[in-house]
Order: structure tokens, then sequence, then C-alpha cells
């Protein structure tokens, strides 16, 4: 993930939380993670998974849409793409063969939140779309190259994508393999639509 998108999402996280005169320890408690790893994403030390960065959006009160202005600015790419060999592997209680590897876990009050499983087939076809609201792509088998504006990322098994749906996009199976992915939609009331 290109760095000054991290250090983008720990700047605006530090920023929002000094404007409402909240501590450090506060936005962690109602965010529901410690005050150590808050510290972390702030100073962009570290990478917020999803349901931790939903986690923390909602603890400062914001909306989705609001939070994400200006985060891609001076040039930046406007998304979030993160290989498989990059995710942090997390344990939960004492246990033997329990990987986890966290997707989404909670619900947002002011967004509608749509799960679907899309199987992409080599040939496929379609216009580039926009979706009202944000969207998160898990790539469960297959590749794909995925058009977000002027931007084209290659995603293979295990990759994923967290962008801005109102940036026009579409996905191109260019292989011989049909392409199975999850799909997130982080929807702002009343358009459930996208892909």
């Amino acid at each position: 993930m290109n760095d000054q998108i991290i250090a983008g999402i720990g700047k605006k996280v530090r920023s929002i939380r000094q404007q409402q005169n909240l501590k450090l320890h506060e936005v962690a408690k109602e965010a529901n993670i410690s005050k150590s790893l808050l510290s972390k994403i702030e100073n962009g030390r570290s990478v917020p998974s999803l349901p931790v960065l939903v986690s923390i959006i909602q603890a400062l009160n914001v909306e989705f849409t609001s939070f994400f202005e200006g985060i891609e600015a001076n040039g930046q790419v406007p998304f979030i793409h993160k290989k498989r060999e990059d995710y942090i592997f997390t344990e939960k209680e004492n246990s033997i063969g329990f990987v986890y590897k966290h997707i989404l876990s909670k619900h947002a009050s002011s967004v509608i939140v749509e799960a679907v499983i899309l199987d992409l087939q080599p040939g496929s076809k379609r216009e580039f779309v926009t979706t009202d609201g944000f969207e998160f792509k898990y790539i469960l088998s297959g590749e794909v190259e995925y058009h977000i504006g002027e931007h084209i990322v290659e995603m293979k098994q295990g990759d994923s994508l967290f962008f801005d749906g109102r940036i026009p996009h579409v996905p191109i199976n260019n292989k011989e393999k049909n392409c199975s992915m999850l799909v997130v939609y982080l929807l702002t009331p009343p358009d459930i639509q996208g892909g």
C-alpha cells in the first residue's frame, strides 16, 4: 500500500480527533482498540484493517464520505490495495489452528452494509459504474484487472481493495479462468448498486 495513503488516513484521524478535543484513549476506547494501536495508526506506523478503520470513523462520529475527502489529494491514488502477503494475522483466545484474517464485523448506523460474491467470467463486459458509498473487494480465486478512474490494479487470489465507489470503476477478467471475489458495499442510503 502507498505509504502516503497510510499517512493520510492517520493524519485525518488525528486531525478530526484534535478538532473534537478528544483524547487518544477516549477514541481508542470507543473504537474498541488499544491506545497504542490508535497511536500507531495516527503516526502512519500501522495499517488499519477495514473493521478497525470503520470502528475509528464511528468513534469520531463522522460520515464515511467526509472522512475520506481529500486523502487522495496531491496526486495520490484514491484506493487502498493490499496483497495477500501483507495481511496481518491475529489470534483470539488460546487456540490451535485458528487463524483469523478479519474482513468486516461492525455495522455502521449511517451506512447500509451489503456483501455479495461476484463471479467474473473470462471475457465478461460492462461499462464503468459508480456506487454511492465505499467498496471492499477480496479475491477468493483467480485474477482480475480492476480499473478505478485512470488507475489499473492487478489483483490476485488473496488480494484486497478498498476505494470510494463514486469513482468510475470496472473489473476486467482477461484470463482464461473465472475470478471469484467477495464484495462488501458500505452504502449511503438510498442507493444499493455497483460491482
